[in-house]
């Protein structure tokens, strides 16, 4: 059996060893045919035709039903008796102020030690002491027949010191109105510069009467907020370790 398992387990390593090779080897040449290019920019696309793109559902209240009172202008639900030119439907495109000053220090420490010792003498035992050295090595008595000591320590630290600051403004489209009136957003922004892109991504569910009269939405004012920023190009390569690196990180043991 294990000469038959061995030569199934290396072909399927090669398999696998195969694979990622033919993977990193196509990764490989469209990188070595994007020497001295700058980075393309994604396409505009709408957001929900993504093939990760899911309606978000959450629980609705009971709906209202808006009555109009004899002899008046005011219906209600309503904000203004003018237009209102803030988003309001699918479609509309709304500002998202980001700005994150998080600073967070913990320290935790849990220290536990414990020493125990049981003993057991057997002296006398009913007169048959002398049969001891029968079952036991030679010269055992009942003084001291069972000795236990056991001692054990545990010193656990853990440390978190962070220190985050973002400021930043984007632009993002309604892509859903659910049933209460709250819109869930998305948006996304790519800047250039030199052989960098700068990628912000924001979404998330807002209501609307959080939304201000310059058109703006807090990003503390989003449910289920998902705010992205990062880049791609020659620099942010430069900060990856190479493939093999972390290959070699997931499968070393030690």
């Amino acid at each position: 059996m294990k000469n038959k398992s061995f030569p199934a387990l290396i072909s399927r390593i090669s398999a696998v060893v195969l694979i990622g090779m033919s993977v990193s080897a196509c990764n490989l040449f469209q990188r070595l045919a994007d020497i001295g290019k700058t980075p393309e920019l994604s396409a505009i696309q709408n957001p929900t035709q993504a093939s990760n793109y899911r309606p978000v559902s959450m629980p609705m209240p009971a709906p209202v039903t808006a009555t109009r009172q004899a002899n008046s202008l005011w219906v209600e639900g309503s904000r203004a008796f003018f237009e209102d030119q803030r988003a309001s439907q699918v479609g509309d495109i709304i500002t998202v102020v980001v700005e994150i000053a998080d600073d967070a220090a913990i320290d935790n420490r849990t220290r536990h030690d414990r020493t125990h010792t049981d003993g057991l003498n057997v002296n006398g035992l009913f007169g048959a002491q002398s049969l001891l050295g029968d079952v036991f090595a030679e010269g055992t008595t009942g003084a001291g027949l069972v000795d236990l000591n056991s001692s054990l320590a545990n010193d656990g630290r853990g440390r978190i010191d962070r220190n985050e600051t973002i400021n930043l403004r984007v632009a993002a489209v309604v892509t859903q109105q659910l049933p209460n009136g709250n819109m869930v957003l998305f948006g996304r922004q790519e800047v250039r510069v030199n052989m960098e892109v700068r990628e912000i991504v924001v979404g998330g569910v807002i209501r609307a009467a959080d939304i201000t009269s310059e058109n703006t939405v807090s990003y503390d004012e989003m449910a289920e907020a998902r705010i992205a920023y990062g880049g791609r190009g020659q620099i942010s390569d430069l900060q990856q370790q190479r493939y093999g690196a972390q290959a070699l990180e997931i499968l070393m043991p030690f």
